[in-house]
């Protein structure tokens, strides 16, 4: 018998260590399992670009999994039983139950709507691709009618200043409002802020600092200063939250539903259960827990593929380095912020800002999509087989 290993989520973390675990473990000895909710491999960093008006690649997980001998399961996850070892999967069929020796849980994070009334119901987002095409049309309609139309940013993180200047960019008829709770990219060095402000200023972006959004409706947002503001597409990027599947399968997880894990990504309460991405509460090198963003699924991505390949064919397990040492921000096609920080996650006092920060994170980003469309590049021709029958690996990949 096999042993069975299934990863939940193939975006750049759930891809990146399916493809990479097919590379390194034999089909002799192991079948791999990916199972995804859509038929395509998403971009997440770059859907503020799609909602903006631009076209990026999404290629078919069946193409990429392609030769791999990797099996797609294309079905949306309900429940995670560690006790049990099944995940409990629903589809155009039906669903059923999945059985594993390994689960790799990369199911990554959705916004988080804060409890903020009207959030769920109102806004857009661009954390999906479904969600990120919504908005295109709801900001192509707005173009259509030729009268303009107040676009409404909430939330100055990365995720909202390259959404606010995306569209600013794209859609140069449209009144783009970003509105920030404290000052205008506060977590910036000095420097970097002063860029930032005159990106907006060349964008024609508005900026509201300390303001508060309390509700959301359907043409405008209510500010709890009294502030009512005009909108005819609020898009809510205040923060992201993880999926509650893995609370409520009985995992040990942290107040926000992350994974807690050792410095392995396995689970501290049930050790064949391995957490990456977002779904991870990873402790860093410089003892901070990992941010959510693209740098930590590859570091968490590849410190879970160094455990369990270790763990199954009987090797010492390499420590992968888990650290985050800069934030990059883009500012529509010509523009960007490269932002280092120290161990502490404070920002240093010198920054990259313009065409070249923009020209590395659009190499970032290829690079990041190349990697992921090709998981098995560079096949060894001989892959490791696992150390011994699969009841004794199991009950050493336990231990």
């Amino acid at each position: 018998m096999k042993h069975r290993i299934v990863v939940l989520g193939a975006g750049y973390a759930g891809a990146y260590a399916a493809g990479n675990l097919a590379r390194r473990l034999s089909p002799a000895d192991t079948e791999i399992t990916v199972v995804n909710a859509v038929p395509d491999f998403v971009q997440r960093m770059r859907l503020p670009q799609l909602a903006a008006g631009q076209e990026i690649e999404a290629p078919k997980l069946a193409d990429v999994f392609a030769d791999t001998g990797i099996r797609l399961r294309l079905a949306r996850v309900t429940a995670v039983d560690p006790e049990r070892q099944v995940v409990a999967v629903a589809d155009a069929d039906g669903g059923g139950e999945l059985g594993y020796d390994t689960l790799v849980y990369a199911l990554g994070s959705h916004v988080a709507d804060h409890g903020v009334p009207g959030v769920a119901e109102h806004a857009f987002d661009v954390t999906g691709r479904p969600s990120a095409l919504r908005l295109r049309e709801r900001l192509d309609s707005l173009d259509r009618r030729g009268e303009g139309g107040n676009v409404l940013v909430v939330g100055d993180g990365p995720t909202g200043i390259e959404t606010a200047t995306e569209i600013a960019e794209s859609r140069p008829g449209l009144s783009v409002t970003l509105i920030a709770r404290g000052e205008l990219g506060a977590r910036l060095s000095a420097g970097a802020r002063g860029h930032l402000r005159r990106a907006c200023d060349r964008l024609g972006i508005a900026v509201l600092e300390h303001t508060s959004v309390e509700v959301v409706e359907a043409t405008r947002v209510l500010c709890a200063d009294g502030t009512t503001l005009a909108s005819d597409a609020t898009v809510w990027t205040a923060g992201f939250a993880v999926n509650p599947i893995a609370t409520a399968g009985g995992l040990e997880v942290t107040h926000n539903g992350q994974i807690i894990v050792d410095r392995t990504m396995r689970s501290v309460s049930h050790p064949n259960v391995y957490a990456i991405g977002d779904s991870v509460h990873a402790i860093g090198d410089n003892g901070r827990p990992l941010p959510m963003s693209c740098a930590s699924a590859g570091h968490t991505g590849r410190q879970a593929i160094e455990a369990i390949v270790g763990r199954l064919i009987g090797r010492t397990i390499a420590n992968t380095k888990l650290v985050y040492t800069y934030n990059h921000i883009s500012l529509g096609r010509r523009d960007g912020i490269l932002q280092t920080v120290d161990d502490e996650g404070r920002a240093k006092p010198k920054y990259k800002g313009g065409r070249k920060a923009a020209h590395i994170k659009a190499s970032i980003l290829k690079m990041a999509l190349w990697a992921t469309s090709h998981p098995t590049y560079g096949m060894p021709k001989r892959k490791h087989r696992l150390a011994g029958a699969p009841d004794a690996i199991a009950e050493k990949a336990l231990a």
